[in-house]
């Protein structure tokens, strides 16, 4: 197959729904919604290239101004930017999905396990999720082959593939992917003509001294694609990773690899909701411009920010010491996110009381768990991870998985 020369996403693509919806003119603040167009333009005529850090506001000035903006140019270096305001990840993967998915016979790549938020947009917007299974055997891995093969099994079925969704580091996996797989999901996409879908909230949250993360514009411009070559979406969020602060809302998603007449109904789109929460705004400002050498607050930030990121490390491995010691569990290294996904051998006593119940091990087990010690876990079920087909031995029927223990 030849490589796409072009953007996959035009305005002739996405969904026609969207197209239908009013100008953004037609809306009560339309002014900021041409200065934004305005700012496009300048950064246009005075930058190399052009990206798109989404812009969502529409009825008030951004209270974060150009600072996620600034943030993305200043940590890759390679490309420009424009302003922007935020809003929470959960509106952002909605909010592609609704651009994206134009019928039942569009489908996402997602992987298993997965994180319920994707498969449920998909499915709210009417599309069809293609899972890809990460490979436990391999510390959850995502081999490309997998992927291709999920692929092609879609194409024959009659769907046309969009976007892979890739999570890194892993929900609810805790995997880090190395940059080699990262460049090869990059130029895999870009041959198949996919959009990237890049979760990658829990950027600051990696726990192993052999693994770093890097985003995937910067592994995509580190191997000489640019906006023509390879569409892409970057979601990062303030309720999640290193800052956790998860009562706050806020979270910013940027697009390239997108022309302006897809841009503009993104913007279209995102003005409906009418406007970002201020205080979601303003931690994300923070988050994005913290103190820097010389600043008066530097050195009492970086030491707070070590002790936290320490207690994180010693707890990933307080707790996978803890899972790997007990009987009948086993854990692999967490590397990186905010939880552990730990595998349980179920004797076959608890799988006949599971059915003798009507509900699936995993669930008799989260149940017993709660009403025994009060803990609160996520039965593996929920995030559909893959059975051995055909089982290794019989013992792998009762496996079971209850994810989602969270350290923080």
């Amino acid at each position: 197959m030849s490589y796409n020369k072009a953007p996959s996403i035009t305005a002739e693509t996405i969904n026609p729904k969207v197209m239908t919806r009013p100008a953004p003119s037609t809306f009560r603040h339309a002014h900021t919604y041409t200065a934004r167009r305005r700012r496009r333009r300048h950064f246009s005529r005075n930058h190399t290239t052009v990206c798109g850090v989404l812009p969502v506001y529409i009825n008030c000035k951004s209270s974060c101004g150009d600072t996620p903006a600034r943030f993305v140019y200043l940590k890759v270096k390679i490309f420009n930017y424009e302003p922007c305001g935020e809003i929470v990840r959960h509106a952002e993967v909605n909010l592609m999905m609704q651009i994206l998915i134009r019928s039942h016979e569009d489908g996402i790549l997602c992987p298993l396990p997965e994180y319920p938020l994707y498969s449920a947009s998909i499915i709210l917007h009417g599309g069809t999720m293609v899972p890809y299974n990460l490979t436990e055997d391999r510390g959850w891995g995502l081999e490309i082959f997998e992927v291709k093969r999920c692929l092609e099994e879609a194409r024959s079925a009659g769907l046309t593939v969009r976007a892979m969704v890739v999570i890194n580091p892993g929900n609810p996996t805790g995997q880090v992917l190395s940059i080699t797989n990262q460049e090869e999901i990059v130029e895999f996409c870009r041959k198949e003509g996919l959009v990237i879908l890049a979760d990658e909230v829990y950027q600051e949250n990696v726990y192993v001294e052999t693994k770093k993360f890097h985003s995937f514009k910067k592994v995509a411009r580190s191997l000489g694609y640019n906006e023509k070559d390879l569409s892409l979406v970057s979601f990062h969020s303030v309720s999640m990773g290193f800052y956790g602060e998860s009562g706050r809302r806020g979270g910013y998603m940027e697009i390239t690899g997108f022309g302006d007449d897809v841009k503009d109904q993104i913007d279209k789109v995102a003005s409906v909701t009418i406007c970002p929460n201020i205080a979601g705004q303003i931690l994300m400002s923070l988050v994005m411009d913290p103190p820097k050498l010389g600043d008066e607050s530097f050195e009492s930030f970086e030491a707070e920010k070590e002790k936290i990121h320490s207690s994180f490390w010693k707890r990933a491995e307080t707790l996978e010491k803890a899972f790997s010691s007990l009987e009948g569990v086993s854990c692999d290294m967490m590397e990186g996110g905010l939880y552990f996904f730990p595998r349980l051998h179920l004797p076959s006593l608890a799988i006949k009381a599971a059915k003798s119940e009507g509900v699936s091990p995993d669930v008799f087990y989260t149940h017993r768990l709660l009403e025994a010690t009060g803990i609160a876990v996520v039965p593996g079920s929920g995030f559909h991870q893959v059975s051995q087909t055909p089982p290794r031995d019989p013992d792998d029927l009762t496996f079971v998985y209850v994810p989602y223990i969270l350290f923080q």
